[in-house]
């Protein structure tokens, strides 16, 4: 019996893979998923369809020609030839050319179910709750058997270690993974133990992924009373689920820190605050003894007090007696002053009369010089007028020339044999032209 190396068997399957001339040359039809591009420029994803799928690389040199890389969820048309990675095992596509055929059915179906909800109103910030800053308890809806779980205890133990955790397993990934997890949201509502939720799984396509995307969890999510994290596959990863959550963790790490507080964070607050308050009560305490001695200095005794109370009685009462003798002096000059302004009403009855007969000869003088003003002006508008007349000029022996009900001005208006019509001041003429000069 002849016992082969794995590396001779590996070998063995490697050269009946890439020597078979059917799988030299392979055109393929398939669904883009976990597409990622090396920072050599290789590019890496899975080519499937509903039945099966297989690893696919792209490197560089072929890389150049496309145009613009596909995405996840593009239908892409492919050549190119089998290969076998002898470390590990595994077989794999080495794309040659890459043609862009359209988008995977699934992510069509992503893309209405997101724009159904948005429409619904569940993607509004008006739904969301505030997650709280310092929680006593936090449950994690995920794999019990997972990374996530691992990564959340221990980052909760190294940030905020005296929260309490509970784990709600369920299933993440698969056609009952839905059920698994809307279960799970609605049974920590239910018991009311904790204050947060996170929901995550570490990263996949969007087939592992698609029980985030189902009613059942979305519904779950958007009806729960406890606020939710969410922290569904990688940063570049996204979900429906993501969108209707209180909150987005790009990792199940960040979900955890964003759930908890940093003990360092708070005690270095304490720290501070403790200093602050220690300054605060020495300065106050300052403020109290500087204020004593201050009052201990202007500290008197009572007969001393009383004294000064005495003493500033008795300058008051002498500014009062001062204040009230000027007070009464001035109301006794105001009334002599009165009585010597006091007349007799016969005297001030007799001023009032004489008073009137000056303004009513001034005003009968005033009038009198209005009346001739005024005459002068007329006469005077009078000849302005006068001497505007036409009939006037008539007077002086002028007349005016007419033809056909229009002045005459000029010699040329008219023409021999022309007939005029001639006003003097007393009457009309008719007159034929028979001679002109001009």
């Amino acid at each position: 019996m002849i016992y082969l190396t794995v590396s001779a068997l590996t070998k063995y399957i490697k050269s009946k893979l890439e020597g078979d001339k059917h799988l030299v040359s392979v055109y393929l039809k398939g669904e883009i998923s976990n597409f990622k591009q090396h920072s050599r420029g290789h590019l890496y994803f899975t080519i499937k369809d509903e039945g099966a799928q297989i690893n696919a690389i792209m490197f560089v040199t072929d890389a150049r020609s496309l145009t613009a890389f596909p995405k996840d969820g593009d239908q892409v048309l492919v050549k190119g030839k089998i290969s076998l990675y002898e470390p590990s095992g595994s077989y794999s596509l080495q794309v040659s050319e890459l043609k862009v055929e359209g988008i995977g059915e699934l992510y069509i179906k992503y893309e209405q179910l997101k724009k159904e909800y948005e429409e619904k109103g569940y993607f509004l910030a008006t739904h969301k709750q505030i997650i709280p800053k310092f929680p006593n308890a936090i449950g994690v809806v995920t794999s019990p058997t997972g990374a996530v779980i691992l990564d959340i205890k221990n980052t909760i133990q190294r940030r905020y270690p005296f929260v309490e955790l509970f784990l709600y397993p369920a299933l993440v990934q698969g056609p009952d993974s839905a059920k698994s997890i809307a279960r799970q949201i609605e049974r920590a509502n239910i018991e009311q133990k904790i204050d947060v939720l996170i929901v995550g799984r570490g990263g996949g396509s969007i087939e592992d992924l698609w029980g985030f995307n189902e009613a059942l969890v979305i519904e779950a999510i958007f009806k729960s009373k406890i606020p939710i994290i969410t922290a569904i596959g990688h940063e570049t990863d996204s979900t429906i689920s993501d969108f209707v959550g209180d909150l987005r963790a790009p990792t199940p790490t960040a979900a955890a820190e964003l759930a908890t507080p940093n003990q360092v964070e708070i005690n270095d607050d304490v720290d501070r605050l403790t200093y602050q308050l220690n300054q605060n009560f020495k300065l106050y305490c300052e403020r109290l003894k500087t204020n004593l001695v201050h009052l201990d200095q202007r500290l008197i005794s009572p007969f001393e007090k009383w004294n000064q109370g005495k003493e500033k009685l008795s300058q008051l009462e002498l500014q009062l007696n001062k204040h009230y003798q000027y007070l009464l002096e001035s109301k006794r000059q105001a009334v002599a002053y009165n009585v010597q302004s006091l007349v007799n009403p016969e005297v001030k009855l007799k001023m009032a009369f004489e008073r009137v007969s000056t303004l009513k000869a001034s005003l009968s003088q005033i009038a009198k010089n209005l009346f001739s003003h005024k005459e002068h002006h007329f006469k005077l508008l009078n000849a302005q007028l006068k001497a505007l007349n036409p009939l006037f000029m008539m007077d002086k022996g002028f007349v005016i020339v007419s033809k056909a009900e229009k002045i005459i001005k000029s010699t040329k208006q008219v023409e021999l044999d022309d007939k005029l019509e001639i006003t003097f001041i007393d009457g009309k003429v008719k007159a034929k032209v028979t001679e002109k000069e001009e």
